[in-house]
């Protein structure tokens, strides 16, 4: 590899992580990139920050011609707490409360289970932005007893985990020197709860463990017992010597000083002699502009979904590509949504050279932003972008009351390799007009053959000056938008009425509103005819 082609893979955060692990791991055969969630209920877009944190490392990885094992974590062998809103049949789900979250029935009737329901709404949302991990389900591996040797480990050196775990805790919350630790916990294999306490270990496989719920006491063997499992600030670091995890990204609760993730550093050196995996803090995420209906849909969480209907698959990765991972920022559903867009079609722009770049590094980082950001390779035809931006195809939907085959139609110059992402643009735009966008955004065309069609209350003067307008649009073709705003200027002017009263009675005849887009570009994006037909009600 140049030294060019070093520099340019290093300007991306991604690829200066990817080198970090080369560097610190070596040259390996295999590059485990670890990420996972408990899923308690609906996963959010904060969550997906680390799903797609450790994609993007793993792109750079596998960009450096390393083989790379991508492995998400469903940590389904964890306690049901809390019944979430948005699930139907609360009374049912309060009654599974403190079993498995793998054990706790799907009350949707769509899937096997509760956890399984929260599975395959993410499952089913990855590979649309691009990402395809291996699947881990930890009730499974903890069933087939996997863990076997990972929890007598544990269980063997008790007191040393005792230490470790007390190490980072001050005085008021370490465990006392009389207090007895066990880092294993269980579901009693009769009522399913885990309402139980350790109570004899053998030194071996044996662990016995009694249900302070049910008051069955049981002799479990470490060999074939499904009920017993690690707590979670040891069952993690256990799972990295397991796995060989050697990139894992965590939150920064997770990852504040003397915090979960330094205590995981130790237990997998000192008790699993693994060293811990090359890790990095992401912030969390915001939203902004939210409506009403979209966070009431998925349970007061804004999910990957919820984004997808707003922002097309490239843009969803690109908010993430083109920010630090230990960066606070809020996604946007309110007016920002254009400048996103926009921000976005920009790096398209410079990515395929269309723009020219500051300077040479800009142009690296920009392109290398945008190569992260496609869900496949980086097309070789620079898809369409509307000119006047996102903004004007927003008015172009609007205009053809969301008609995405008749924008299509308006524009000529598309290509068919580029039609597809150009749709699903248009329907993330008309999915963002119509369900986000502020109310003086909006506008709809009116239409004189409509029943309840309504001539705007408009003065005779300003009747006048339609009329007028009327008598210019055999040109509209052919003039272009600064001359015909010019003409516009004019008949007002004519009519001894100011500009603004002569656009807003325009505004009102077209769309009922005091003021909408820039007129001239709009009576062009509406046509001669369709403009004939409303303005001639007036005459």
């Amino acid at each position: 590899m140049s030294n060019n082609n070093e520099k340019t893979k290093l300007v991306h955060w991604a690829d200066q992580c990817a080198d970090k692990i080369i560097r610190e791991r070596g040259d390996l055969d295999l590059y485990t990139c670890a990420s996972g969630i408990t899923p308690s209920g609906t996963v959010h877009i904060g969550n997906f920050r680390e799903i797609i944190s450790v994609d993007l490392v793993v792109r750079a990885l596998r960009s450096r011609g390393k083989n790379v094992r991508f492995i998400y974590s469903w940590d389904d062998y964890d306690v049901f707490r809390k019944v979430p809103k948005n699930m139907p049949e609360q009374e049912t789900l309060e009654n599974h409360l403190r079993f498995p979250i793998t054990l706790v029935p799907d009350t949707t009737g769509r899937d096997s289970s509760y956890a399984r329901h929260h599975e395959v709404d993410v499952e089913s949302q990855l590979p649309r932005v691009g990402i395809n991990p291996e699947y881990l389900y930890q009730s499974e591996r903890y069933r087939a007893n996997m863990y076997t040797e990972g929890m007598k480990i544990a269980l063997q050196n008790r007191n040393r985990l005792k230490e470790i775990l007390n190490r980072y805790r001050d005085d008021a919350h370490k465990m006392s020197d009389d207090e007895e630790y066990w880092p294993t916990a269980a579901f009693c294999c009769k009522c399913n709860k885990d309402t139980t306490e350790m109570v004899e270990y053998d030194g071996e496989y044996e662990l016995t463990y009694k249900c302070t719920s049910c008051g069955h006491v049981e002799k479990a063997d470490l060999r074939t017992s499904k009920e017993i499992k690690l707590g979670w600030r040891v069952d993690w670091p256990m799972r990295w010597q397991f796995e060989k995890t050697l990139f894992e990204p965590a939150g920064k609760d997770h990852h504040s000083q003397g915090g979960s993730f330094d205590t995981a550093r130790l237990v997998a050196k000192e008790i699993y002699n693994w060293e811990a995996p090359v890790s990095f803090r992401y912030d969390f995420i915001g939203t902004k502009g939210l409506p009403g209906k979209m966070s009431s849909s998925s349970g007061n969480v804004i999910s990957l979904p919820d984004v997808l209907n707003v922002y097309q698959p490239e843009i969803a990765r690109y908010l993430f590509a083109g920010t630090r991972p230990n960066t606070e920022f809020s996604i946007s559903f309110d007016l920002d949504v254009i400048k996103t867009y926009e921000d976005y079609d920009k790096t398209e722009r410079i990515a395929y050279g269309v723009d020219k770049a500051k300077n040479d590094d800009v142009y690296a980082k920009e392109r290398r932003i945008y190569e992260l950001s496609q869900v496949d390779a980086m097309p070789e035809t620079m898809p369409y972008q509307v000119v006047g931006g996102f903004r004007h195809l927003c008015n172009l939907l609007q205009t053809n009351s969301g008609d995405i085959d008749a924008v299509v139609a308006t524009l000529g110059d598309i290509k068919p390799e580029q039609l597809e992402r150009f749709k699903t643009r248009c329907k993330c735009a008309w999915y963002w007009i119509t369900q986000c966008a502020p109310e003086d955004f909006r506008f709809a065309l009116k239409n004189p053959d409509a029943p309840d069609y309504k001539k705007a209350d408009i003065s005779e003067v300003e009747a006048n000056c339609l009329k007028q307008i009327c008598e210019i649009l055999p040109e509209l073709d052919t003039i272009e938008e600064k001359p015909l705003s010019q003409k516009l200027y004019d008949i007002a002017q004519n009519a001894g009425i100011e500009p603004k009263a002569l656009f807003t009675a325009t505004y009102q005849a077209l769309i009922g509103k005091d003021q909408g887009p820039r007129l001239a570009s709009f009576m062009k994006v509406i046509g001669k005819e369709r403009l004939e037909k409303i303005l001639k009600t007036y005459c």
